[in-house]
């Protein structure tokens, strides 16, 4: 049974090519084509593509806005954006609507047709430039999700006293240590912390 595909955008031109390149090719059958969100929202329902291909810039209801319904109407349908913006605001929005792959339009044909074959196959297919921009900004909200990471053991325990509001001589007392090394590991977590008052220290502690 061949894959089952429509197409959402609104370059007309570009619409016909992706239609007859499916229709050529083996194990793939092109169901319909729509030139904005609005056609497309109201006829996929009843056409049941197994896989979409949406682009982001369309008038009206913009691409991402029309995954986000389009998985309302069709939750099992796989939405793979096929677009000519690679920004990570774009992408990271696309996916979180719900679309299941992200392919750059300039995509060599073979490629592409893989890559449907592969969103079909439950994967999510990115170009490696997509896919590290992806992996990158994955790995910035980690850092920034976890700004106590880089503290010692015991720098942690500080902290942990500052945010109960314990004095530096009530530190010193608690971990046993003397006041003037309370100073020091409180000097070095501002550092590490890149902050400057005890409150944005605290501050950061408690997003952890």
């Amino acid at each position: 049974m061949p894959i089952t595909v429509s197409i959402v955008e609104d370059n007309d031109k570009l619409r016909g090519t992706l239609a007859s390149v499916l229709n050529r090719a083996e194990g793939f059958k092109c169901v319909s084509s729509y030139p904005t969100a609005e056609d497309a929202l109201k006829a996929l329902p009843q056409d049941k593509p197994e896989v979409v291909l949406m682009d982001i810039n369309l008038p009206g209801i913009n691409g991402i806005e029309c995954v986000r319904q389009l998985k309302t109407l069709l939750p099992k349908v796989q939405v793979m954006m096929l677009t000519a913006y690679e920004d990570t605001d774009n992408i990271f929005n696309a996916l979180a609507a719900g679309a299941s792959g992200y392919m750059l339009k300039r995509t060599p044909q073979a490629q592409l047709l893989e890559a449907i074959r592969e969103v079909q196959r439950g994967g999510s297919p990115m170009t490696t430039h997509i896919a590290r921009k992806v992996v990158s900004s994955f790995q910035r909200t980690a850092a920034a999700a976890s700004p106590t990471e880089n503290l010692s053991e015991r720098e942690q325990q500080v902290l942990d006293c500052l945010a109960q509001g314990f004095l530096y001589k009530e530190i010193a007392e608690k971990l046993g240590i003397s006041y003037e090394t309370v100073h020091t590991y409180i000097r070095r977590i501002y550092e590490k912390l890149q902050v400057r008052t005890r409150t944005e220290a605290v501050a950061l502690f408690l997003k952890r």
